[in-house]
């Protein structure tokens, strides 16, 4: 099945970690009310709106404002600094989901005095999950939370001078927005397209197995810069990567790597 969809359709996921696949390839069946894999594989091949419903349950969007709010406190603390001695930033977030994070590092630039020379590349391979992270839209329910967040990573103004409440939702204020760039990019089957002083890609490679892991560990080295900034997930790690060799750890506990070669 995963053979057909990359053939037909251009996504792979064929090495995505066996498990978490087949379980989302199994609830999708549940709720589609198919009991048979060949079932599911000739709707998808034949109707393209039930691919489209499939690859609401394949992709993976869970994030949120200043996410791991230690990991932003580190980042000002440890790689702020050398970003200060750099004429153009470029920072690369893979799988960016719905665009929380990468929103979250320009209140960081800004706030740092770091926003108006840094470009932010933002890119998943969900087109919807792009679409909300364009709009710069999201549950005011969620506000919060996110300032909770903002408070615990350092912040230092308030949470809400960045965006304007309205009903129940809020809109984050356009000059946020203006220098990052949202773009779909496949970590599976596409190439490096610039050189990064910082790439962050947190929680994504856990839904890799090894030989994906490796691919997308080649593809960040290949494209930072000497002495740039890897930033990975709580549950990720540069060791046995093939590439453990090129970094100094410039944070273990939050997964900061400076690359040296």
């Amino acid at each position: 099945m995963l053979e057909a969809i990359f053939r037909v359709y251009g996504y792979d996921f064929r090495n995505y970690a066996y498990d978490s696949i087949r379980r989302r390839i199994r609830h999708a069946m549940r709720v589609f009310g198919l009991v048979h894999v060949s079932a599911m594989i000739e709707q998808v091949l034949h109707h393209p709106s039930r691919m489209q419903e499939l690859l609401r349950h394949l992709f993976i969007n869970v994030t949120e404002m200043f996410r791991d709010p230690t990991m932003f406190r580190t980042f000002r603390e440890k790689v702020v600094p050398f970003l200060h001695t750099y004429p153009h930033i470029r920072i690369w977030h893979a799988g960016c989901s719905t665009g929380e994070e990468a929103l979250s590092m320009a209140i960081l630039l800004k706030e740092e005095g770091l926003y108006d020379k840094a470009r932010i590349y933002a890119t998943d391979i969900d087109e919807d999950a792009l679409d909300i992270a364009r709009a710069g839209i999201y549950p005011l329910r969620n506000m919060k939370t996110y300032t909770q967040n903002y408070i615990r990573a350092g912040g230092t103004r308030e949470f809400s001078d960045y965006y304007t409440a309205r009903y129940d939702a809020v809109i984050f204020h356009s000059d946020l927005m203006r220098n990052i760039v949202f773009a779909r990019h496949n970590l599976a089957t596409d190439q490096s397209f610039n050189e990064f002083n910082v790439i962050l890609c947190r929680n994504v490679l856990i839904y890799f197995d090894k030989s994906l892991q490796s691919r997308a560990h080649r593809l960040f080295h290949d494209s930072l810069a000497t002495f740039g900034v890897l930033v990975l997930g709580s549950r990720e790690s540069i060791q046995f990567s093939g590439f453990d060799g090129c970094y100094e750890a410039l944070d273990l506990t939050e997964k900061l790597y400076r690359k040296l070669t």
